[in-house]
């Protein structure tokens, strides 16, 4: 992984401090609902409780499990947690959005995030074997999706933006597709959600995004992962116990100025869940880039 030497040099304490490194993202600490999947269904009252008393403030919704908005409400204001936005795939926005956006709206939420693609160009869908990657052509495609979704979504009082996963950073005619979704992207319409361990894992550098791209990137999933596996499924770790430098990240996501949200996202375990965000959440402290 490449970062800066000045991201490398500070610590908590220069987090925290004055000067260059003054620059605390100075945030409420957020949790991807992903990550308690398989616990949300039955108990989500009771399970955003438990979040709250771990230190997290905000969230970011994954599925409603067939709740109402009254009930989601409910749980939201008892647990004392803020949803600000809201996971939906490509083919749930493209088949639905009206509705998607009608009960998002009446929640609160802020953003609709895609983290998945479309089919990709149709003049290449026939002609694409089973299970081969897309094209450069695809992801264009897919940015001009986003653009129409974009607009729709901000004539409803939201923003749009796009999740990636590692797939994003693995050139295609010496590009990465995800520079090419902010290329072709209209900035006024599309904003970028960094999963910061997922860049790492696809051969990106989180760090030189934010540099590069400052403006565009409005919220980040912090996650880590240990040695060993294949790019797309290595094994899980809690954060600062894995591969992945998030301070050095999240110094450079204060300097931009531009994040506004920042989630942690947990998405298998070797503990207990609530146990694995408690040392997520701690180590969020610990960097002192997080406020209550």
């Amino acid at each position: 992984m490449k970062v800066g030497a000045a991201a490398m040099l500070c610590g908590p304490e220069l987090l925290r401090g004055s000067g260059q490194c003054n620059h605390s993202l100075g945030l409420p600490l957020g949790l991807q609902l992903f990550s308690l999947r398989d616990i949300l269904p039955n108990d989500f009252s009771g399970t955003l409780r438990q979040i709250h008393s771990l230190g997290y403030r905000e969230v970011e919704a994954a599925g409603y499990y067939n709740l109402t908005v009254a009930e989601v409400k409910r749980a939201m204001l008892d647990a004392d947690l803020r949803l600000v936005s809201a996971h939906y795939p490509f083919d749930a926005l493209d088949g639905r959005l009206g509705e998607i956006l009608a009960f998002n709206k009446e929640l609160g939420v802020r953003f609709i995030i895609c983290p998945t693609l479309g089919e990709g160009n149709p003049a290449s869908v026939k002609s694409r074997k089973p299970g081969a990657p897309f094209t450069l052509d695809d992801w264009r495609w897919n940015a001009e999706q986003f653009n129409k979704f974009g607009e729709k979504v901000k004539a409803a009082g939201m923003r749009f933006g796009y999740h990636n996963h590692s797939e994003a950073f693995r050139r295609l005619d010496g590009v990465a597709p995800f520079v090419e979704l902010l290329n072709r992207t209209d900035p006024a319409l599309v904003t970028f959600q960094l999963d910061c361990g997922w860049v790492v894992m696809g051969g990106g550098d989180p760090v030189e995004l934010l540099k590069n791209y400052p403006e565009r990137i409005s919220s980040l999933h912090v996650k880590d992962f240990k040695r060993g596996g294949e790019p797309d499924d290595p094994p899980p770790a809690e954060l600062g116990q894995g591969i992945i430098d998030n301070r050095a990240i999240l110094l450079a996501a204060a300097k931009t100025g531009h994040v506004r949200h920042c989630f942690v996202e947990q998405e298998e375990y070797d503990v207990p869940p609530m146990e694995s965000l408690k040392i997520d959440a701690e180590y969020m402290r610990g960097l002192g880039v997080c406020a209550d």
